[in-house]
């Protein structure tokens, strides 16, 4: 029986970077890992310094990822890592996710998974061929609600789902930030470090994915518009996509970056044959059912009138606020606990195994390719392959 902690090493995320803080955030809030290496920076002198304010041993902060990956795989079973978390820039998935894999070591990544659709179907082999676990970083499928909104329509309450909304408004991006020294702006419009989409890329993928989860339903075909709105910009910044479910049903998916004044309220709604919901982040902890015969329902979270998804992804009593950190944290808990059973030759719950993995990663990559294309396309209407 396994009952230590899991151990860690972080690829990405220094003093320098937004999201590492995040993920050290989330590992951190069940106390089941801890991190004992890490290649913080593509910069020495930033991953040293990072190293060190994590309080590393010094012999595990490194300054070279390949090196960190081959040195823990040669270190003895207590000492080695289980897991390695991936939060670069999209560029600088790919490599590290293989080795990693190759070396022995279970995986988290940030999203988009990979640089092109073609990365993401080797890494979806790999990671097969290895037998080994991915959990791929869509934060919003965390939120109790969200699973709520799954539950149900799975259940069949809503009877055929007829129609699908989803959208995420930002607005950070409505002037030329990346040239204005702002680091995350510069790297996330850049081609050659983001890949070939910039919003519809970045939060695009969000909103495409939250989609297909809450609605359990796959998109079969794609018509967008995609739109680089800023003068200078390199990447689209804003744009739409009209979907076709393999149901029949149809949707809308927003995703902009030019939306000034917006901030981070990612939405969805699903409409079915005998009634609709819908959920946004600015109320995570609220899920809105609708119905045409009589008065509309709350779901709460932490209420004991949940599903079982919803109540294992709850960490606090109704009516105390939950969040993106929490929903971020429920990810790493279910990855971390069904790792934790494998190792100890269990069967992971179906609560656990509740995590996005390496096939909507590839789902994600594909999406980029197809919105990118139907944009710049007269034909429009395109089939949506993997």
């Amino acid at each position: 029986m396994n009952k230590r902690k899991l151990r860690m090493a972080m690829i990405g995320g220094g003093k320098d970077a937004f999201i590492g803080a995040v993920h050290r955030l989330a590992f951190q809030m069940d106390g089941q890992v801890e991190l004992v290496a890490g290649a913080l920076s593509v910069n020495p002198e930033i991953a040293l310094a990072s190293g060190r304010e994590l309080f590393l041993t010094p012999d595990r902060i490194y300054t070279d990822y390949k090196v960190m990956l081959e040195a823990e795989s040669r270190k003895a079973a207590e000492e080695r890592i289980d897991f390695v978390s991936i939060v670069t820039p999209n560029f600088l998935h790919f490599e590290p996710a293989m080795l990693a894999l190759d070396h022995g070591f279970h995986v988290v990544v940030e999203k988009p998974i990979t640089f092109s659709l073609e990365q993401a179907k080797q890494l979806r082999e790999k990671a097969q061929s290895t037998g080994k676990l991915l959990l791929l970083c869509h934060t919003y499928t965390g939120y109790p609600m969200v699973k709520q909104a799954r539950h149900l329509i799975r259940s069949g309450a809503l009877g055929t789902i007829r129609k699908v909304y989803v959208e995420y408004p930002q607005g950070w991006l409505s002037t030329y930030l990346e040239g204005a020294n702002n680091a995350q702006a510069a790297w996330r419009t850049d081609p050659k470090r983001s890949g070939k989409a910039g919003a519809m890329g970045d939060i695009g993928t969000h909103a495409f994915n939250l989609a297909e989860y809450v609605s359990g339903l796959e998109v079969t075909q794609i018509c967008a518009d995609v739109n680089t709105i800023i003068e200078g910009r390199m990447l689209d910044d804003d744009g739409a996509a009209l979907l076709k479910f393999n149901n029949g049903a149809s949707g809308v998916l927003i995703a902009t970056q030019i939306a000034a004044g917006a901030e981070n309220n990612i939405k969805i709604r699903v409409f079915g044959e005998k009634g609709g919901l819908e959920w946004q982040q600015e109320d995570a902890n609220t899920l809105i059912v609708k119905w045409p015969d009589r008065p509309a329902e709350l779901y709460r979270a932490g209420t004991g009138y949940v599903d079982s998804f919803a109540k294992h992804n709850a960490r606090t009593p109704a009516g105390h606020p939950e969040g993106y950190l929490e929903a971020f944290a429920n990810l790493y808990r279910n990855f971390i606990y069904t790792l934790r059973a494998r190792m100890n030759g269990e069967e992971p719950t179906d609560e656990l195994l509740d995590f996005p993995s390496v096939e909507a990663g590839v789902r994600g990559m594909a999406f980029i390719d197809h919105v990118i294309a139907s944009g710049s396309s007269e034909k429009k209407w395109i089939d949506f392959t993997t």
